[in-house]
């Protein structure tokens, strides 16, 4: 099917959508000054802990369509990023509660007309383990976030037990459906090699003049042979991260940038995040190669850069890669104001690197 264009109108905000991410807010700005008070640190208020610091390139591919040839990917040629791997929760929980992951790239060397506040030549993805969100709006979040108490965190061995209830649940969903469920998936994530994972934008984004998903494939043949991989979190309570570190010792990650664009809008809601898009309607195509080559991935100059100091946001964005629903309007508030909460917390001013020489070896 043909790409539906992009168009200023295709978003529809709910009804008092602000109060709901005021409430988002003011939910996890508690829950994160819980989390430092317990700590002793203020830390991201969603996957606070970290896999694997890395840098390397983004090659856009030559030859692409005119459609997919759109925003950052309309020109081919390499450039530098950063790639920052972690844990879902928003605390440094022992790997036990193993939850959905993320990965976070910010590419450098970025030219067009950039979203307002936003001043670095770069382009920010922040993706997460998982095709779907959960909630699929801003109103969605918020009601889920209360039910499980937001504001008042749980202790790790009750998320312990829950984690493995959602991951043992979603065994049986899978078998039964043939797929797992988004939400037990998004608590109870397998204990998989985070390096053997995919990882999805979730939200649509504009693609220049169309809209699209993105997703990262792991392609090198040393991470597909990690598909066997599980971690015993008895015996190693940080093993995702020794995991990602003893790979990167030895071997360079390649992963495929795809986008999926938005074809069918009776299917592919913009609205809605919790619905998965229809390959039939729409499958994933190649844009761009990421590879992160073999180096020292988890050294602790670039660790506290990576974790503690630099920042990785939607806002940070080119105009032709928007991001756009109600998920996504609320993260451009979300992520400005619990950011500029942990870093006034800790003493550290916020930065958003121009350049890629800036990290730390």
């Amino acid at each position: 099917m043909p790409p539906l264009p992009y168009a200023d109108d295709i978003e529809t905000p709910e009804p008092d959508e602000q109060a709901s991410i005021d409430g988002i807010i003011a939910g996890m700005t508690t829950e994160s000054r819980t989390v430092e008070q317990r700590e002793g640190q203020a830390v991201r208020a969603s996957h606070a802990k970290s896999t694997a610091c890395v840098i390397g390139d983004l090659t856009v591919a030559a030859g692409l369509p005119p459609e997919l040839a759109q925003g950052l990917f309309s020109r081919a040629g390499t450039l530098p990023v950063a790639v920052r791997f972690a844990q879902g929760p928003g605390e440094r929980l022992g790997d036990r509660v193993s939850t959905h992951r993320g990965m976070a790239i910010k590419v450098f060397g970025v030219e067009g007309e950039r979203l307002p506040g936003h001043d670095a030549p770069t382009q920010d993805f922040v993706l997460a383990s998982g095709p779907t969100f959960p909630a699929g709006t801003a109103a969605g979040f918020l009601s889920q976030a209360k039910k499980i108490g937001l504001a008042t965190p749980m202790p790790e061995s009750v998320k312990s037990v829950a984690s493995s209830l959602a991951r043992n649940l979603n065994k049986v969903v899978n078998a039964v459906t043939g797929g797992p469920s988004p939400l037990l998936d998004f608590y109870g994530h397998p204990f998989g090699h985070p390096l053997d994972d995919y990882y999805f934008s979730q939200c649509p984004m504009r693609f220049g003049d169309h809209v699209a998903k993105l997703g990262a494939f792991p392609v090198a043949p040393e991470q597909l042979a990690l598909d066997d991989w599980q971690l015993d979190p008895k015996q190693d309570e940080d093993g995702f991260c020794h995991a990602a570190v003893a790979y990167f010792d030895r071997h360079d990650a390649v992963f495929e940038l795809r986008a999926q664009l938005w074809t069918n809008a009776a299917t592919q809601p913009i609205e809605d995040t919790s619905v998965e898009w229809p390959a039939q309607d729409s499958e994933y195509r190649t844009v761009a190669t990421i590879r992160l080559p073999r180096q020292a991935a988890y050294g602790p100059n670039r660790v506290r850069y990576f974790d503690e100091i630099m920042t990785f946001r939607p806002a940070h964005s080119l105009a032709a890669h928007q991001p756009l629903g109600g998920v996504m309007r609320a993260r451009l508030q979300v992520y400005r104001a619990l950011s500029d909460f942990r870093h006034r917390e800790n003493g550290v001013s916020a930065v958003s690197p121009a350049s890629v020489d800036a990290i730390p070896a």
